[in-house]
């Protein structure tokens, strides 16, 4: 919205450290990295390479801040040579992505039902590395579900925001509604199954 980071890193680490011991059962959390989809370049006046040297450096200032919390690191690109150049810069640092349980696949999600991410995401894979895709809907996860060891997306509430509630729920709307996203979860696992059977590749 404004172009640059608002929150310092600090602010960032506190923060975190709150929601790892008020909410519990943290598993990761994504540093503040810098998407390099062409709108968001516009705001802030910078090259896709500037997005990638300082999303790496604020995964280093995060994990350097707070140790003790799972920060994963994020690779941001648009094309699959910035990726790549992205994996280039986390290895430059001493970071060994093949070694990492999750890696974020950014600037993604308004495209990803597409050839190019569909090749990005496929080539990060064979690389050995444990990916979590950004944003996903339904199509674009089956095409590469082969390919990602996890992946998140708000689809299931955009949804419900627009479906009756299910029988038994008593609030206005589904889209908080952890019933709603289980049952969600579930067609899109059986949608996947088959194209995973198809998709998955040695290694990945």
């Amino acid at each position: 919205m404004h172009g640059r980071w608002r929150t310092t890193p600090e602010e960032y680490v506190e923060a975190t450290r709150r929601y790892a011991a008020e909410v519990g059962m943290l598993d990761w959390a994504a540093p503040m990295d810098w998407m390099c989809e062409p709108a968001m370049r516009a705001r802030t006046g910078l090259s896709v390479d500037d997005h990638q040297r300082r999303t790496v450096a604020n995964f280093l200032q995060l994990r350097e801040r707070g140790p003790e919390l799972p920060y994963v690191p994020v690779l941001q690109g648009w094309t699959r040579a910035d990726y790549e150049r992205c994996v280039a810069l986390y290895e430059a640092a001493g970071v060994d992505l093949r070694r990492e349980p999750h890696v974020g696949v950014g600037s993604i999600c308004r495209r990803q039902a597409t050839a190019e991410v569909e090749e990005v995401v496929w080539a990060l894979a064979d690389a050995g590395l444990s990916l979590h895709g950004f944003g996903f809907k339904t199509r674009g996860l089956i095409s590469v579900a082969g390919a990602l060891s996890s992946a998140d997306s708000m689809a299931w509430s955009y949804r419900a925001r627009r479906d009756e509630p299910l029988p038994g729920c008593r609030h206005r709307r589904c889209s908080n509604c952890i019933r709603y996203a289980a049952r969600w979860r579930d067609r899109l696992l059986a949608q996947a199954r088959p194209q995973l059977r198809l998709n998955l590749r040695d290694g990945a």
